[in-house]
């Protein structure tokens, strides 16, 4: 119903509802068996029609909650969610010169809308909410989350109220954020904004306002409705919606492990930090592919070391390149061989580090390039022996300020057979060998 055509009617979208109350139960939420679509009246340019298919009083979902973490806050903080409705989306309107331009391609789009409670008393715990709601969203498959495209858009509600005070003022809209960025800065601004204008003698207006990213400023849209001014009443071309407890059920055995609960189990079952395993779970894919490589049976037993893996050389080679986990060459076997020829002493640390780079590059096994390019770790003491003589031989005035008592310049020593051998020693047995010809020549 977009464009308002004469004679278009609408559908109730079955895959939509399913998601919502998808949400809804991730959310710990009350799912309703009894659903009615509301018509909510307002004339703004971005609906033709002159009106918005909601919900109001019988929502898909009420009364739940998520818990986050916040700076300074040791404990989970729980933001009460009011509810989770299914409306249609509106144009998307751009002001230009005193003029604006409609685009109407997403107007009449299926939209969910999540309502918090004022639980958040700071920015740090918008942030928080908005991050942990973004992970969730994704987790459970009903948003890609790419906020470029406007798949998840925040509004923040912003009210201020004196220290002590539990009566908050009036409180504005900042419509239509789409980073996580934007809302931080916009959230920052008109909390500052509030307290001028409540400290210079006058009142905050209720209304609707934009965010001018490049000013970095707020800019009044419209008055703020209240409920009233809606004129809600119930959508008289849709149905009432029944939804039978079976069928939440359902939905509920489709929820995949959340993330805080995939969280607290990498804690217990990989002995991981806890920053390791919050990292870890903030994405299904990075989990998933983690616990790929942990359940290859040759490591179970060393989780922690991939896990440095991947905050590490994984996750700085996918910034660096712009690729998503999705999109790694790097097999979860690949990696734990690579680990496990470490372990081993096949290659030491540095070289191995080169080698993840090739596999990134290339998706090649790493005993490949380890073959193709010579790389592997030499371990054998014969060989190094050689090495440590010419070394020797070739650096008489080191060796001797050395026997003299400069203790220091054993590791310069060591430095030059490492050198020698382009890194490819392995430094523990290098050592060995190297202290055995040096007390030889004492």
């Amino acid at each position: 119903m977009c464009l308002a055509l004469p004679g278009s009617l609408p559908v109730i979208n079955a895959r939509a509802v399913e998601f919502v109350i998808k949400t809804g139960l991730a959310l710990n939420c009350t799912i309703g068996e009894f659903n009615i679509f509301a018509r909510k009246n307002y004339f703004y340019p971005d609906l033709p029609k002159g009106y918005q298919i909601s919900q109001y009083e019988y929502p898909l979902c009420l009364k739940g909650w998520l818990e986050i973490e916040s700076n300074g806050n040791p404990m989970p903080l729980r933001i009460g969610v009011t509810r989770v409705h299914l409306e249609e989306d509106t144009a998307k309107l751009t002001h230009v010169d005193g003029a604006s331009l409609v685009d109407f391609n997403r107007a009449g789009v299926p939209l969910m809308e999540i309502v918090s409670e004022p639980d958040m008393r700071s920015v740090d715990e918008v942030k928080a909410y908005a991050s942990k709601l973004h992970t969730l969203l994704r987790y459970i498959g009903v948003s890609s989350g790419d906020m470029e495209k406007g798949a998840v858009r925040f509004e923040a509600n912003i009210s201020i109220r004196p220290a002590g005070s539990s009566e908050l003022f009036t409180r504005t809209e900042i419509k239509n954020l789409n980073s996580f960025r934007a809302l931080v800065r916009a959230t920052e601004y008109e909390i500052a904004r509030q307290i001028r204008v409540v400290e210079s003698g006058g009142q905050v207006v209720q209304e609707t306002l934009g965010w001018d990213d490049l000013r970095g400023e707020t800019y009044s849209q419209r008055s703020k409705e209240h409920a009233h001014d809606y004129r809600y009443f119930p959508e008289p071309d849709l149905l009432p919606l029944e939804i039978s407890r079976d069928e939440v059920e359902r939905i509920r055995a489709t929820l995949p492990e959340l993330p805080d609960a995939k969280r607290d189990r990498f804690l217990a079952q990989h002995e991981l930090s806890r920053y390791d395993a919050t990292v870890l779970t903030a994405d299904r894919a990075v989990a998933d592919y983690y616990e790929a490589c942990v359940n290859q049976q040759s490591v179970i037993r060393n989780p922690k070391s991939i896990a440095n893996w991947m905050t590490g050389e994984l996750f700085r080679l996918m910034n660096e390149t712009g690729v998503s986990i999705e999109q790694v060459k790097v097999k979860p076997g690949d990696l734990v061989a690579l680990i496990e020829l470490v372990n081993n002493g096949k290659v030491n640390q540095n070289t191995a580090k080169l080698v993840f780079a090739d596999i990134f590059t290339t998706g090649e096994p790493p005993a490949t390039i380890i073959e193709r390019k010579g790389l592997a770790q030499v371990s054998d003491a014969d060989e190094l022996a050689a090495i440590v003589e010419r070394v020797l031989d070739e650096n008489p005035k080191q060796m001797g300020e050395y026997l003299g008592g400069k203790e220091q310049l054993f590791k310069w020593l060591l430095g030059q057979v490492m050198r020698a051998t382009q890194g490819q020693a392995n430094p523990q047995v290098a050592a060995e060998v190297l202290k055995a010809a040096v007390e030889k020549r004492r």
